[in-house]
């Protein structure tokens, strides 16, 4: 069997790394947009191609011509939509699951192959390395068995991609929800929480909540839009 494993982050470099140790399977890694191609796929003619973190959307026709797998980070049909991971810490979700989806037109609304649970505690990054590994796992598992994907059923609950302004904590009310924001973002690539003083910003990284305050480290840079 041949798969190809799509993902435009280094950190699921080491998922395909993995992979290509522990299958007996021809893996191939695809981490630019320029290289997801329907012609480099057809020479590659892999059984299924798995996309473990894309922020471009998929042409269709990639998604109607290989089985293409999308691993999102809610139980859908709840949660459908961009920042999984923000909208449900923000939400005060703490306990989620990873699943595994065909990919189809409309966005996350495909059949589901499984799902698998996930913590959200810890800062961002962490989550996204445990999710690695559990991906990881969910990968060979549809591999090994080949399930066939089952229709989502309930009512669907969308989330919106958050914006690097989503990131102010200056109107939260308690220091939990803080806490939150700051580790929510804490991951390599992302917006930092933030609050801006006069010509301001201070940007919040590397939290630990205490019994009554955060420690955190803070970056002070001038603001933009002040001159």
């Amino acid at each position: 069997m041949k798969i190809a494993v799509v993902a435009n982050h280094e950190r699921y470099h080491s998922v395909f790394q993995e992979l290509t140790n522990e299958l007996e399977h021809e893996v191939y890694w695809i981490d630019k947009k320029e290289d997801l191609q329907k012609e480099r796929l057809l020479e590659m003619n892999p059984r299924y191609v798995f996309f473990l973190h894309w922020s471009y959307i998929i042409p269709s026709e990639i998604y109607n011509h290989f089985e293409s797998v999308i691993f999102h980070m809610t139980d859908v049909p709840f949660g459908r939509g961009g920042s999984p991971l923000q909208n449900l810490i923000s939400r005060g979700i703490y306990e989620t699951k990873i699943t595994a989806l065909k990919c189809e037109k409309d966005l996350d609304a495909g059949p589901v192959y499984m799902k698998k649970p996930l913590s959200l505690f810890g800062n961002a990054e962490e989550i996204y390395v445990r999710a690695a590994k559990t991906i990881k796992d969910m990968i060979i598992n549809i591999i090994e068995h080949q399930p066939t994907p089952i229709k989502q059923e309930g009512e669907p609950v969308l989330f919106q991609r958050r914006k690097p302004k989503d990131g102010d904590i200056s109107q939260l009310k308690t220091i939990e929800q803080v806490f939150d924001y700051i580790r929510m973002l804490d991951a390599d690539g992302y917006p930092k929480a933030f609050i801006e003083i006069g010509e301001f910003r201070l940007e919040f990284e590397r939290c630990s909540l205490k019994p009554d305050h955060i420690h955190a480290d803070v970056k002070i840079r001038k603001r933009k839009d002040v001159t």
